[in-house]
Order: C-alpha cells, then sequence, then structure tokens
C-alpha cells in the first residue's frame, strides 16, 4: 500500500517505463523489444563503420 498518491504514481511510471516499455515487443520496431532493437542497431552500426 502506498503512503501518497505521489508515491503510487511514481512507482508505476518506473513501472512502465523502465521495465514494460523495455521489454514489451512493438510493431513499430519489427516486434522487438526496445532493448533488442537498440542492440541489434549497435551491433549494425559497428558492422558497417568495420567494413568502411
Amino acid at each position: 500500500r502506498y503512503r501518497t498518491q505521489r508515491e503510487a504514481v511514481a512507482d508505476l511510471f518506473e513501472y512502465i517505463e523502465v521495465f514494460y516499455n523495455r521489454s514489451r515487443r512493438h510493431s513499430s520496431l519489427g516486434f522487438v523489444s526496445a532493448t533488442q532493437f537498440m542492440q541489434d542497431w549497435v551491433v549494425a552500426q559497428r558492422t558497417r563503420d568495420a567494413a568502411a
């Protein structure tokens, strides 16, 4: 139980932004998580730079 509404909102915001949105699959990202999309992007950039 939360002591204040602000405490509850902060906890909910943290869950949504830190956990849920980073782990859920996004259709706009090709149905991969934001974390996986970023990891794939970094690898692609390094591969591109190494080939240049």
